[in-house]
């Protein structure tokens, strides 16, 4: 398997599969909008929630979905729980794709 983030050939098909449901997780405004949102610090649901004017539901159902493609991170503080990205790839991503839009 060819694990080489190069374009000198061509990847593997299944390393292909896994880039592209990675950027179905980015092609959702919603969860794009939470990433921005925690892309300075840690917040918790509620915050989250509250800055994007949303139900705490729907931050959660998309967190979950962030979490679960380890794009986002999570700690526990007594009954709190705070998110954050998960490094600075995430942050780095999003970057990208806003300076290519914005060209």
């Amino acid at each position: 398997m060819n694990n080489n983030p190069s374009f000198d050939s061509l990847p593997d098909t299944e390393i292909l599969f896994e880039l592209a449901d990675l950027f179905k997780v980015f092609g959702d405004s919603t969860r794009l909008r939470i990433m921005c949102t925690i892309s300075e610090g840690e917040l918790p649901v509620m915050t989250i929630a509250e800055k994007l004017n949303m139900e705490q539901s729907t931050i959660s159902h998309q967190l979950r979905v962030l979490r679960q493609n380890k794009l986002v991170r999570v700690r526990r503080e007594g009954k709190q729980i705070y998110y954050t990205l998960d490094d600075d790839h995430v942050k780095r991503i999003i970057e990208m794709g806003l300076d290519h839009v914005l060209e």
